[in-house]
């Protein structure tokens, strides 16, 4: 994945379209970067209020995307759109939207009371800047419509605000296979899944934790080493068995054994995490080492796209040049008015009309 810029994000956002690769993508850059999830939230709402009618549901699939798959990385994006999600409601509301528009907008409002996204309050403001009324919407669950407690006004006023369920491991399944309308199309918005590809580049940063750990690892453990080497002969044959001559003796090469067990099982399972850790850095080395190559691809062919602009703007300079130096200098004309009056003033003919 390209690494992150305000400049590079309002490009992506621009690009942006309706369909579900597209929202994929670009939501799971945008998670990758969730470090920088402040800037990414800011930008998001400034383009959306700037985008183009038609294209503002987009911008809300994405946000719902990254609130959603973002959860089990940490709570930075959820926290972020809180914030923003009634001037972007009001926003897609106040830009004369069509039906399905807010309808599919309502769709998401009850998907995430439905999941306990966010608190039914905060649902309800929502669903005032959309909607001008606290009513939290229905879900459709196989063509009929679900209606959540307390949807009616009536209803939470007699039972009290509820806390939103949280989301089961049934419900999480059922989100990889969501039906939404895009647009007018109906599409399995496979993003709604909690997943993350594997082979997602880690941050450099993230790569040289990994590494300095390891600098400390099993491996490189020389005080137990030293000490497995120093364990006597006897814990490990079992010959020394025959050469007990008292209990007092058999007693001693126990606690030895159990010393030395106990040693060695401590130490492999430390060789056990350092052998996964590499693994693990090396999955990360392979994946940061792909993206530098495609980073390096596109700084090659973007180098290449410019030095073939320069190129032609310098063809551009030269024939300028040549063009100036082909037109004549008006200075070295020789004096055409043969030492003439000068011609006379807009002044002098009103005068001379009126004598």
């Amino acid at each position: 994945m390209s690494s992150f810029t305000e400049t590079g994000l309002v490009k992506k956002l621009f690009d942006l379209n309706q369909s579900q690769q597209s929202i994929q993508t670009l939501s799971l850059w945008l998670i990758h970067h969730r470090k920088h999830h402040s800037i990414i939230v800011k930008t998001w709402l400034k383009e959306l209020q700037r985008a183009p009618a038609a294209k503002k549901l987009t911008f809300m699939y994405l946000a719902n995307d990254v609130i959603q798959n973002s959860k089990k990385k940490g709570p930075e994006f959820g926290r972020e759109f809180e914030h923003v999600l009634v001037k972007a409601f009001k926003n897609v509301a106040q830009s004369s939207p069509e039906p399905k528009t807010i309808n599919s907008l309502n769709r998401i409002l009850g998907i995430w009371c439905d999941r306990g996204v966010y608190e039914e309050p905060k649902i309800k403001e929502y669903s005032t800047a959309l909607n001008g009324t606290e009513t939290i919407p229905r879900v459709e669950v196989n063509g009929s419509d679900k209606k959540r407690k307390g949807d009616s006004s009536s209803a939470a006023e007699s039972e009290g605000a509820k806390k939103p369920r949280p989301a089961t491991a049934s419900t999480e399944k059922k989100a990889k296979s969501e039906v939404v309308e895009v647009n007018g199309k109906v599409e399995t918005h496979i993003t709604l899944s909690p997943h993350q590809p594997d082979g997602d580049p880690p941050e450099p940063e993230d790569l040289i934790k990994v590494i300095l750990d390891l600098e400390n690892s099993a491996s490189s453990d020389a005080v137990v080493r030293e000490r497995i080497a120093s364990l006597k002969p006897e814990v490990s044959e079992l010959a020394a068995l025959d050469k007990l001559e008292d209990k007092e003796a058999a007693m001693k090469l126990a606690a030895d054994v159990n010393d030395a067990i106990k040693i060695l099982n401590d130490y492999n399972a430390r060789l056990a995490v350092e052998m996964d850790d590499r693994k693990k850095l090396t999955t990360m080395l392979r994946d940061f080492l792909r993206e530098q190559q495609e980073l390096q691809q596109q700084a090659e062919n973007r180098l290449a796209e410019y030095q073939n602009k320069l190129s032609k703007i310098k063809e551009v300079q030269k024939e300028v040049r040549n063009h100036m130096n082909n037109l004549p200098d008006l200075t070295s004309l020789p004096d055409v008015t043969g030492g003439l009056a000068p011609l006379p003033s807009a002044g002098d003919l009103f005068n001379a009309h009126h004598h």
